[in-house]
């Protein structure tokens, strides 16, 4: 299969804003953010200095296997084994921005550095000084979702499958009035196919992963869905396990969950090629709100 030119990643510091391929214009869009995760994990792998238990929080058990399974001694060999499709099929195919040690820098505008202020930035263009707090505030700006929904070429044909509960308020989604799965019971989705009917299910049979969200692979799959259900031209999934489990100081378990975003980019990616509507005509975009 054919990726380039439509794959592109952006990672930095505190955020980044990922810029498009100069490339043939494409029809479709795949926006995925990864909340959390560090420029050092994408572009050096796994930090040695983290693999333990006083400083990563991994059990002392599983240091020894944690270290053989993601340890190597070039960069370039410990971030392929972190992140396999972002370095077997992106950075060979696609662009990469945000690599520091290379002076690939990307900064973000906003001065808080967290999470709400740095998606209103990503998803409209521009810091809002009004956006201090995670509190789930309707937001007052218009996100590039919404404008196109607005738009009579992408009118219906724009959809986000959500982690985090407040990303609801960051997209607005009274005002964008365009079909938007979250973490928790989705009824008018569930109505629309059994697939979603099945995930709200094991939602509710699963306990939740912390407050405000579920697990990853519940909105992966959303994603999926939505695009047998909507068909949408542009497609918005927010991964939420990095951020999560950095700040639970589970290093082990902040790796895991960065493999397994790689592979449901993969994954996602490998439908999109499967798909008559979609292969050869989308461009997939890989970002993050902030690093830690």
């Amino acid at each position: 299969m054919s990726f380039f030119p439509r794959l592109c990643a952006a990672f930095a510091l505190l955020g980044a804003t990922a810029a498009l391929l100069h490339a043939a214009p494409s029809r479709n869009v795949v926006f995925i953010t990864i909340d959390g995760l560090r420029w050092q994990e994408v572009f050096r792998g796994a930090d040695e200095a983290f693999i333990n238990t006083e400083f990563g929080g991994v059990p002392e058990k599983e240091v020894a296997p944690l270290r053989t399974a993601v340890l190597a001694p070039a960069a370039e060999e410990r971030r392929a084994k972190l992140m396999p499709f972002l370095w077997g099929e992106v950075a060979r195919q696609g662009q990469l921005f945000g690599n520091r040690d290379r002076e690939s820098d990307m900064h973000v505008a906003n001065v808080e550095w967290f999470s709400y202020p740095g998606y209103q930035e990503i998803l409209c263009g521009f810091p809002d000084p009004l956006i201090t707090s995670n509190a789930p505030i309707p937001n007052r700006n218009v996100t590039v979702l919404e404008w196109l929904n607005n738009r009579e070429a992408f009118s219906g044909k724009v959809a986000a499958c959500l982690t985090w509960h407040v990303l609801t308020a960051t997209l607005n989604v009274g005002r964008a009035r365009f079909p938007v799965w979250v973490s928790s019971q989705n009824p008018a989705l569930a109505a629309k196919s059994a697939r979603f009917a099945d995930i709200d299910r094991w939602m509710r049979d699963i306990p939740i992963k912390s407050a405000g969200e579920h697990y990853d692979g519940f909105s992966f799959h959303a994603a999926r869905e939505m695009l047998a259900t909507y068909q949408p031209r542009v497609l918005y999934l927010a991964l939420g396990e990095p951020d999560t489990n950095a700040h639970n100081r589970r290093y082990d378990a902040y790796l895991d969950s960065i493999t397994r975003s790689d592979r449901f980019v993969r994954e996602l990616w490998e439908l999109l090629q499967s798909l008559d509507a979609y292969r050869g005509q989308t461009t997939l975009i890989v970002t993050t709100d902030h690093g830690r």
